[in-house]
């Protein structure tokens, strides 16, 4: 599959059809988006708010939230704050997501049998890595969505006069429901 895309990226660039994607790095409606990395959201998302490349910043991770004020997704958002121009940030999750009821103990099991060794897994534990934690999902959308709002919204580094706020999309729809606490 790979190598077809790879194909197709040849002809893409021989083609010029990049040229229809052409923008700076500065997203022109100073909005950051935090989703999910859901395959419905791809263009759905996009095609439900509007938006098109070079709008947006837009990132995605498994479940659409932080789950450490210090992990890649708040580095992405200050680089979007301090080095883009941002001022507005929304926090997107999404009906049937895959880390709702996620259970670690089931992730930790599948890792063994695709044949990550028990020594890495106890590596981890004795390094103080808390794996159950980690790989845990959520149980509530809205509460993890709202969880990540006030994270965004109160961590020391983000700047007080940037808007964070929390919206779960229907994921067949692509309707916009607003959440707050």
């Amino acid at each position: 599959m790979i190598d077809q895309m790879m194909e197709f990226n040849k002809q893409f660039v021989e083609t010029k059809a990049y040229e229809q994607y052409k923008t700076s790095k500065f997203p022109d409606k100073k909005i950051a988006i935090v989703t999910c990395m859901d395959t419905r959201l791809v263009e759905l998302l996009p095609a439900a708010l509007g938006i098109k490349n070079g709008d947006v910043k837009i990132i995605k991770n498994a479940g659409g939230t932080i789950t450490n004020p210090f992990d890649s997704t708040v580095r992405s958002l200050l680089v979007a704050i301090y080095e883009l121009g941002v001022n507005e940030v929304m926090i997107i999750g999404h009906t049937g997501c895959g880390v709702q009821g996620m259970d670690s103990q089931e992730m930790l099991h599948l890792m063994r049998e695709r044949g990550v060794d028990e020594e890495h897994i106890s590596l981890m534990k004795h390094c103080g890595i808390d794996l159950d934690s980690w790989l845990h999902g959520f149980d509530d959308t809205d509460a993890a969505i709202l969880e990540t709002v006030d994270l965004v919204k109160n961590h020391p580094l983000v700047p007080k006069d940037i808007i964070v706020k929390g919206y779960i999309m229907d994921s067949e729809t692509g309707a916009l429901r607003a959440i707050e606490a």
